[in-house]
């Protein structure tokens, strides 16, 4: 069977959202061995943190052609996509089942859809290869995120604050590519984003409770998984999710968060030695096959 054709721009979007997910798939064991000795707001406000401080590095002196309009964007940006995503999952983690959260958030390609038809006014038009992907997809996420779960349980609170999550990371993925028309520097545009989401971002580190110990930064594994989180899973990873947007657009990009459970789960098999059932596996397949059936929207 032939194979699509994939313009180069295309094929370097499908390549950076792929490396993207991937990475972003893998953060869950950074994360997980951090816990040890970091609260999560802390590991949160160090990535970025680094990570900013990193693209300015790459990327030096201030963004050009920015008008009022433009600051509001880039302030919305950080507060939705960097701030308010990240808190309101880590909250919903202390009321829900992590499960009930995986499901939720991979909806957030129908969500970024529903927000694109108003904030973008209908650019990417949707068909019917793009719901029939979303529930295959979501049904193998159900089947990874459920397996081994003894018991299914909602909550309410944990579960709305979930959907919250997603809706945010819905209107992020939408100021992403009113960003990317401005034809800036992706780098630059990043920096600033990753800087309004950390001036958000530090009232809430009141909230918790967080303990000042410098020798936890002189084990070689923490060192390790913050420049992990810091360089890789932020500064790199959002400057390629950028570069994806840019070239196939929000909701195709957006539809790669289907993969971040499956791969989630494969590393955490290799890394943590978590077992791999057939459950898990059953709905890796699934979230492939979903991912390629919204993909094909639009082709012959």
């Amino acid at each position: 069977m032939r194979l699509p054709q994939f313009p180069s721009s295309a094929l370097l979007g499908h390549s950076a959202a792929l490396f993207t997910v991937f990475v972003w798939g893998v953060t869950f064991i950074s994360t997980k061995i951090l816990l040890e000795d970091f609260h999560a707001a802390e590991i949160l406000f160090l990535r970025f943190a680094m990570a900013f401080a990193a693209l300015y590095l790459s990327a030096p002196g201030r963004l050009p052609g920015m008008t009022p309009k433009r600051r509001l964007v880039l302030a919305a940006a950080g507060l939705s996509g960097i701030c308010l995503y990240y808190l309101l999952e880590n909250i919903a983690l202390g009321y829900t089942l992590a499960s009930n959260i995986s499901v939720i958030l991979c909806a957030a390609p129908m969500f970024t859809a529903l927000v694109a038809r108003f904030v973008l006014r209908g650019e990417e038009k949707l068909g019917l290869f793009f719901y029939v992907g979303f529930f295959v997809a979501m049904s193998g996420i159900c089947l990874i995120s459920f397996s081994g779960v003894s018991e299914m349980r909602l909550d309410p609170l944990g579960d709305i604050l979930a959907i919250a999550a997603a809706l945010v990371w819905a209107l992020y993925a939408c100021l992403t590519r009113i960003m990317g028309r401005w034809g800036c520097n992706i780098i630059q545009v990043t920096r600033c984003t990753f800087g309004w989401g950390l001036v958000f971002m530090l009232p809430c580190l009141l909230l918790f409770d967080l303990h000042w110990d410098a020798g936890r930064f002189l084990k070689p594994e923490n060192v390790f998984n913050l420049l992990f989180l810091g360089l890789c899973a932020s500064a790199m990873c959002f400057t390629t999710w950028n570069i994806a947007v840019r070239a196939l657009g929000t909701v195709r990009t957006s539809l790669y968060i289907y993969l971040v459970p499956a791969i989630t789960v494969a590393a955490a098999a290799l890394v943590l030695g978590e077992r791999l059932t057939v459950m898990s596996a059953s709905g890796a397949v699934l979230t492939l096959a979903g991912l390629f059936l919204s993909q094909m929207d639009g082709r012959r």
